[in-house]
Formats: structure tokens, sequence, C-alpha cells
């Protein structure tokens, strides 16, 4: 909960502020652009929200702000509206589950709504508004958690839908050695005809990412749009396992072919299949020059 004790001078004077507890995650920023801004390393309030939209668009940032650090001087009486709000669509069958946990950071989640069985992709915050509406949603089939870092809740989320969760071996830690499904080795995985597993070794050793319908690129820590840098940019200052690695992986990734990258950390980015492979080599072209 934020306290108005302790919010940031860097706010512009109105309802919606941002306290000092902000980590600076950016998911603010990037969920309502037209409210939120850094300000001195942190997000702040540049400008109140004035038409609908955009109020919508700040309360879904309150509600998923890992840190609880944004408020409302008033009593917000649309907060229930902005909870079914979420899962927020992002393209067809691909939903941002909004709720993002502190314990990963900030790190986004989505979920994919099958015939088959719903797909989790990594762990948001258990947080009980999400769960009804997942529970609405026909609830959850597996959890694919990209590496070891973006696990939050898991547990929470495996007890109450009995979802079978998988994870690469390589990252297998304490706190994941109960995983139903650990995946091996580092050729590509078929786990249905609409979704393939890549290893991708780099930012961590067991890292992976799934491609969803020959679209959807679900990249966890691996690929990310830059917004400083205006291009799909690896992690090189959180690269944990190897950067040598994480190179030959994205000359893996750049094989495919997608339109949408949607990363745990970082912006998401989509664009036509000629315009991704050019993003593609540039991004090849600038992890070579910075090796």
């Amino acid at each position: 909960m934020a306290h108005l004790n302790r919010r940031r001078s860097e706010n512009t004077p109105g309802d919606f502020y941002v306290d000092s507890t902000c980590i600076d995650c950016d998911t603010c920023r990037w969920m309502a652009p037209e409210v939120f801004h850094r300000a001195a390393e942190q997000s702040a309030v540049y400008h109140q929200p004035e038409t609908p939209t955009q109020r919508r668009a700040a309360m879904q940032a309150l509600l998923a702000c890992p840190t609880a650090s944004i408020g409302t001087q008033s009593k917000p009486q649309d907060i229930k509206n902005a909870q079914d709000s979420f899962p927020i669509l992002v393209a067809e069958n691909v939903f941002h589950c909004g709720y993002h946990a502190e314990s990963s950071y900030a790190a986004t989640s989505y979920v994919i709504l099958r015939p088959e069985g719903n797909i989790l992709v990594d762990s948001p915050r258990f947080a009980p508004p999400l769960v009804k509406r997942l529970e609405e949603l026909g609830g959850v089939k597996y959890m694919y958690l990209t590496h070891r870092d973006d696990v939050a809740d898991h547990e929470k989320f495996r007890a109450h839908f009995q979802c079978d969760r998988l994870l690469h071996r390589d990252d297998i830690t304490a706190d994941t050695s109960t995983v139903e499904i650990q995946l091996e080795g580092t050729d590509p995985i078929s786990f249905a005809p609409d979704l393939l597993i890549i290893p991708v070794p780099g930012h961590t050793k067991g890292h992976t990412v799934l491609l969803y319908n020959h679209k959807f690129l679900f990249t966890g820590d691996h690929l990310a749009w830059s917004v400083r840098k205006n291009q799909l940019i690896a992690f090189r200052e959180h690269c944990w396992y190897s950067w040598t690695e994480l190179i030959k992986s994205m000359h893996l990734i750049a094989t495919y072919s997608f339109e949408w990258v949607l990363p745990g950390h970082g912006r998401r980015y989509h664009a036509d299949l000629s315009t991704m492979c050019a993003e593609m080599q540039r991004c090849l072209d600038w992890l070579e020059a910075v090796k």
C-alpha cells in the first residue's frame, strides 16, 4: 500500500502519485506511458489522467505495481473494474496477467488461452482477483517457467490449479525442485503442435524461450525491446551464465519467424515478419559489437 507521506516530490499535483518505495522496475511506465515517467531513478506521475482510458491504464498500473508504490489521494471507486480487467489482452488469445511480483523484480507474466488447456508463462503474484479471473477463463493447465529468476508464486499456483510446471533442469534450484516437467538438453522441444520450447543458454544456463503458434515469442530475460537504444537487446549487465553462449543462442533465435517479442523484463515489441527479421539482425550486430 502506497503512503501519502512518502509521496515523491517529482509527482505532478493531483490524485495519483508514486511513493519513495518505487524500485524503478518500469512496469507503470510501459503500462500507462501517458501518466508515468522516470524521474531521478524512480517512477513518478508527470501527467494526471484526464480521460477514462488514461485513468483505467493508471489503475491497472497501480494494481500491477510489485511494491504497491502507486497510490491515490482519494478512495478509488473503480478499483473493482480495474481488477476485473485483468488479464489484459495483448493480441489474439495472449494476455498480460498484471500483478507483478517483487520477488521476481516485477517480471511480466502472460497467459495463453487454449482449448487444450491454458498456459501461464512465468509467475505473477498469487493475487485473489487474478486467481478468480483465471478460474473464470478455464484455470491453468501448465505453468511454463522461462528460467530460475521469474518463478515468484509458482508453488501457490501449482497448489491451487494443480497445473504442471515446466522448467529446464539446468535452472532447477531448491525452490523449484518439485517442478513436474523438468526439461533437458539443448535441442528444441515440440511440446505441442503450436508450442515450441527453445533452449537459449546465456542469461542463465537453463534459460528457454517459448514460441507459440509461430507468432508469439515469450523471451523471459533473453530478449527485449530497449526504449533507450531503440532496438532489441539482451541484458549484458544481467547475464549470469555466459555472454558468449547468449550470443550463440541469439543467432539461433534469429533463424525462427515470429511477430511478437514478449519479455519478462524490458518492453514488448511487435512487427511484421520482415521488420522483425531486420530488427533481429540489428540486435545480432549490436551483440557482436559489445562482446
